[in-house]
C-alpha cells in the first residue's frame, strides 16, 4: 500500500457476505491508526477508497 504512503498495511477478510479490506498504519509506539475499511465490489479497489485513505494519512501527520 506504499501508493497510500509509508507503513500502510491491508487486512483482507473473505467470507461467505463478500471480501472487506482495512487499511492501517501501525508504525507508531502509541497508536494503530484505522485509515478505511470496506467491502470491495469489484477486483480493483475503487479509487474514491484509495483517495479516502490518502487523504487520511495525510491527516494523522506524524512521523514515526
Amino acid at each position: 500500500m506504499l501508493n497510500i504512503g509509508p507503513g500502510v498495511c491491508e487486512i483482507r477478510i473473505r467470507e461467505e457476505s463478500g471480501q472487506y479490506r482495512i487499511l492501517y498504519v501501525a508504525k507508531f509506539a502509541d497508536a494503530v491508526h484505522v485509515l478505511h475499511a470496506f467491502q470491495k465490489k469489484t477486483q480493483r479497489t475503487a479509487k474514491a477508497d484509495i483517495e479516502l485513505a490518502k487523504k487520511r494519512y495525510k491527516e494523522i501527520g506524524r512521523t514515526p
